[in-house]
């Protein structure tokens, strides 16, 4: 780690902040000192790995050619203004700085607004990658194939299978009792065809695996 004592700079991933008086006081103004900025970047910079993360530039400072910024690793933060906060300590070198979310990754498309992160964006994101944690991301990805948001993932999710008619035989085994009414010719019911039935319209099974019921 940087010994700040002895250093005017600040190095990014892309580029340095210059510690001026002026920076010292802006981050004061957001409740940090120097050391702690140096402390969260350490704590909150992403190694671009897969983790819910965006590139966080300034408007100003990409119309002047400059791309200097960090990557920032969504995950560690629990409050959106903390994160904001964290986001224009990064550009203490601007007053008022107009934050610009340059690249994203770990998250679905819809959720990245390069106009910045919304308070509604960021609560997503933050449900998308708690749903990814609990269920598996392959899992949340089979929801999106046929929904356009993450709402009713929970109750939609019905498990992992090896094939549709997997998923229907276990749906017999647990509603209904074949050899009771249908006796011998219980060895003769076809799951194929009940598997065609219940993915037709109530079903369905993602590129991975994962089942969803459309009707919940």
């Amino acid at each position: 780690m940087t010994t700040l004592q002895n250093t005017t700079t600040m190095k990014l991933q892309f580029g340095e902040l210059t510690i001026t008086s002026r920076v010292a006081e802006r981050l004061h103004e957001l409740d940090f000192t120097v050391s702690e900025l140096e402390t969260a970047i350490a704590l909150h910079k992403s190694c671009a790995d897969g983790t819910p993360s965006v590139y966080v530039g300034t408007y100003g400072k990409y119309n002047n050619g400059s791309l200097r910024g960090l990557w920032i690793d969504l995950s560690t933060f629990d409050d959106y203004d903390d994160f904001i906060n964290f986001c224009e300590a990064l550009h203490a070198d601007e007053t008022a700085p107009e934050l610009m979310a340059q690249d994203f990754e770990g998250f679905p498309r819809e959720y990245y607004n390069e106009g910045f992160i919304t308070r509604e964006d960021f609560g997503n994101i933050k449900e998308y990658t708690e749903l990814c944690e609990k269920y598996g991301a392959e899992a949340v990805a089979d929801y999106l194939e046929i929904k356009d948001t993450i709402d009713g993932f929970e109750d939609a999710y019905c498990g992992c299978w090896d094939s549709e008619a997997d998923f229907a035989r276990n749906i017999v085994e647990e509603c209904y009792d074949l050899e009771k009414t249908m006796g011998n010719l219980s060895c003769y019911f076809d799951y194929d065809a009940f598997a065609r039935d219940l993915f037709m319209c109530d079903y369905y099974m993602g590129s991975n695996g994962y089942v969803f019921n459309l009707c919940r």
